[in-house]
């Protein structure tokens, strides 16, 4: 069970970060509280709780990426805003990480950060559609849209045999009969550890 405060320490006790890592997610945080003094981020009342709602959720995706065949593994996060869960993933080390954000302003910000915490990321200010040809082994998205488009976004960025990784809510389960041909994905379900109500989807064959 999470603890009623969730902060830095309870976030490096289910991470096992080392103090460098924690000290790149406290400037994460910074940049985050002081440019959502200007434009909508994330939601305000989020900003309390942002070691789990934001960090952790994202974080807990790290065991369930598939392992690279060669050589890093190719993430591509759609829709990034302020960057969950691809820059959590890219502080994480977990491959090469590419953050796709339409948002001008958005992607300014997602950009200072990656400069600052000396992250090579690859920030595309473009939209989904623009992408083009798949490069990615994994896609991630968080908050973006229904499933079904979700499918298709991918769709556009995973190379044959690559995976989506969904953080989604309560509704998971209506969303998933709206994909189209599921009988020919492998969906499988997570608990999510940061939001009881949550759900984590790992979906494959969606590429043809």
């Amino acid at each position: 069970m999470l603890s009623q405060r969730f902060g830095a320490s309870e976030f490096q006790a289910l991470t096992s970060v080392s103090r460098e890592t924690l000290e790149q997610f406290q400037s994460y945080a910074d940049h985050l509280l002081r440019w959502s003094k200007a434009m909508n981020l994330v939601s305000r009342d989020s900003l309390d709780d942002l070691w789990r709602r934001h960090f952790w959720d994202s974080a807990q995706l790290l065991p369930l990426l598939p392992m690279a065949e060669d050589e890093r593994l190719i993430i591509a996060d759609l829709g990034s805003g302020a960057g969950f869960p691809g820059m959590v993933l890219a502080i994480l080390q977990a491959g090469e990480v590419h953050l796709i954000e339409a948002d001008r302003k958005k992607a300014v910000f997602l950009r200072e950060v990656a400069r600052d915490l000396k992250l090579e990321v690859r920030i595309h200010a473009q939209r989904i559609e623009a992408t083009p040809a798949p490069f990615a082994d994994v896609v991630t998205a968080r908050a973006l849209a229904p499933l079904d488009r979700l499918a298709s976004y991918a769709q556009a960025v995973l190379k044959d045999g690559g995976k989506a990784l969904f953080l989604k809510g309560q509704g998971a389960d209506r969303e998933l009969t709206l994909l189209p041909e599921p009988e020919r994905m492998i969906i499988e379900q997570f608990p999510s550890r940061s939001d009881p109500s949550g759900i984590i989807l790992r979906i494959g064959g969606l590429t043809a």
